[in-house]
């Protein structure tokens, strides 16, 4: 796209520019597929760790952090879906070549890389710690689901249980070549976050009546100055756990409307700040001060906070259910990254599109499994990394890269 047309490109275009490429009506995605695939894509990881953003920030900030992070998202996709339409390029990494020229591509596709392979590895992670297990380095044991129903075999090992999960449950997902046919499992990832938030509703809401809730902070506590800092290692967990920008262009260009994809992304950031907060306060109110990073710990930890048999089985629900819905968030990153990766390597034209050349479809997923795998099992406690992560790619690839283009092509020609 030229400098002379970029800088004709209005902000608020009217409907009739919103145009991309068609697609044929016989496969077109449905607006309810669209609202389940990026609703997948937001609610990934992040979700564990909303009930600490509430502790470190307190209630009422956390809200209007969580409300104003979603309308920000919305509008960089929106940003990022009318320079799509008044440009060439079907992709994220195309819309910051035609205005950055190839710098501007390499650096979005590296920050897809990064984030993308980050966010893989930590859900492989959290799967192992979920079924198997983790020894964290303060010598206290977290125990898995299968060796608390079964004991230690070698069988429910972190290291084969994740290579169970990763051939027989993974692989055949990262193998689909179509984003709307993730579309059901998107919609039971949707499902099996719900069940999470409902059971960590419910067993909140048994502590409340018995009396053995804290009462939430308000505010934050700013009593020293490490207190202070505090405040900002929270905000990029919630940059986070809005990222799903890479994924717009994909089922975007399904839908095959930008009109229709903006409405299916108010649709789900709606549905998915809702979940965030209930989630946020409920599991607050259930473990107070004492709610880790990983609100799983917390419960593996309480496996009597609903009473007896009945703690246990939900303890169990809520981090099976979690385990399940990274398992199907899964395929939708791994959809992204395998895109990214494809372009960056292989962009000359004389090769056949990805979809199209099946020797070198199946050979980059399996690739990227394995190293998912490996990368899970040599380093089985990423978190920090995984906080790294999102606050430069993650808030790169949401806010910076859109905004962006967005001053490239009006009045700022000099970026």
């Amino acid at each position: 796209m030229s400098r002379a047309a970029r800088m004709h490109v209005p902000l608020l275009p009217s409907s009739a520019a919103n145009a991309v490429p068609d697609v044929d009506d016989g496969r077109r995605a449905s607006v309810s597929g669209a609202v389940f695939n990026v609703s997948t894509s937001i609610i990934g990881a992040g979700i564990m760790s909303i009930p600490a953003t509430l502790k470190v920030l307190g209630v009422a900030p956390a809200f209007v952090l969580v409300v104003a992070i979603a309308w920000l998202a919305n509008v960089s996709v929106e940003f990022l879906l009318r320079f799509t339409s008044a440009g060439q390029s079907v992709t994220y990494a195309g819309v910051m070549r035609e205005s950055f020229g190839p710098v501007g591509s390499v650096a979005v596709q590296l920050s897809v890389l990064v984030a993308n392979l980050g966010c893989l590895i930590v859900y492989l992670i959290i799967m192992g710690d979920v079924l198997s297990g983790n020894k964290p380095g303060d010598g206290s044991i977290h125990m898995g689901v299968l060796q608390e129903w079964f004991g230690f075999y070698w069988w429910n090992s972190r290291e084969f249980s994740l290579l169970f999960t990763a051939i027989f449950v993974l692989l055949p997902l990262v193998l689909l070549r179509r984003v709307e046919s993730l579309k059901f499992s998107s919609a039971v990832s949707v499902l099996m976050a719900l069940v999470f938030v409902g059971i960590s509703s419910l067993l909140a809401i048994a502590a409340l009546v018995k009396g053995k809730t804290q009462n939430p902070r308000w505010l934050p506590e700013l009593d020293n100055k490490a207190a202070f800092f505090d405040l900002f290692t929270a905000i990029p967990v919630i940059v986070t756990a809005f990222t799903f920008h890479f994924n717009v262009h994909p089922i975007s260009f399904e839908l095959g409307k930008p009109s229709y994809m903006m409405s299916a992304v108010r649709v789900s950031l709606l549905l998915c700040a809702a979940i965030y907060f209930a989630i946020g306060i409920f599991g607050y109110l259930l473990f107070g001060d004492l709610i880790m990073p990983d609100i799983l710990v917390n419960f593996n930890r309480t496996s009597d906070s609903g009473g007896g048999i009945l703690g246990s089985i939900l303890n169990d629900a809520v981090r099976l259910s979690y385990a399940l819905h990274l398992m199907l968030v899964f395929p939708l990153l791994n959809f992204s990254l395998r895109s990214n990766v494809d372009e960056f390597f292989f962009s000359n034209k004389r090769h056949p599109p990805l979809v199209a050349d099946s020797r070198r479809f199946i050979a980059l997923t399996v690739a990227l499994l394995v190293i998912s795998y490996v990368a899970a099992i040599a380093f089985p406690n990423i978190w920090y990394f995984f906080q790294f992560v999102g606050s430069t790619s993650g808030v790169c690839l949401a806010f910076i890269f859109p905004g962006a283009i967005v001053l490239r092509s009006h009045q700022f020609p000099f970026l």
